[in-house]
């Protein structure tokens, strides 16, 4: 990895010159988004969440803000914008959003668009307690390093699923989230010289 230290203008450079796939048009009907939020420091960083003990679902687990489509929802965008600001309070016109990944599937057999936007680094986010234990901030430059990420392939009913682990500090990432970071440094590493944010 290069010791140079990664600027937002050169992640969104080559986030850009990398669309995602068009997304399908007859996605199922279980469709949910979360919230890639990148904050706008000298050195950019990533926001996630941990989740709440006491959730039924995926408790204390590390989390991008997000949450199931409501039929109120005009996008997976608006889905994503609205789920972040009931979570964190992050008000949507804050947000510039820049494109999308493409869309993964969740172990409950949600169909999850990941939304990557960019956050002011003025912005004062505080966790809804229901839902979300805390708020952390990680380095986007470590975020994006492919050789953090280990491979686990878990054996179902015949069928073999891999996901990925990373710890960051005392927070242990893993599952989808850590699998949407690591497709999002795919992405960029595709337009980087020589792995400038991906260890080979």
């Amino acid at each position: 990895m290069s010791d140079a230290s990664l600027t937002l203008d050169a992640f969104l450079s080559r986030f850009v010159l990398q669309p995602p796939r068009r997304l399908a048009v007859d996605l199922p009907t279980r469709q949910a988004a979360v919230l890639v939020p990148i904050v706008n420091r000298a050195d950019p960083t990533l926001l996630l969440t941990r989740r709440s003990s006491a959730l039924r679902k995926h408790p204390g687990q590390v989390a991008f803000p997000g949450g199931v489509r409501d039929p109120d929802d005009r996008s997976l965008i608006a889905t994503a914008l609205r789920e972040a600001e009931e979570e964190v309070a992050i008000p949507p016109s804050s947000v510039r959003v820049i494109g999308v990944l493409p869309p993964v599937t969740s172990s409950t057999g949600f169909h999850v668009t990941p939304v990557v936007g960019v956050l002011p680094d003025t912005l004062n986010w505080h966790p809804n307690e229901a839902e979300v234990e805390s708020v952390f901030e990680m380095p986007l430059q470590e975020a994006l390093r492919l050789g953090r990420y280990t491979a686990l392939d878990i054996h179902r009913h015949g069928l073999s699923h891999r996901v990925w682990l990373s710890w960051y500090d005392h927070y242990f990432i893993w599952g989808m989230t850590a699998g949407i970071i690591r497709q999002l440094s795919l992405q960029v590493a595709k337009q980087a010289d020589r792995g400038e944010f991906a260890d080979k």
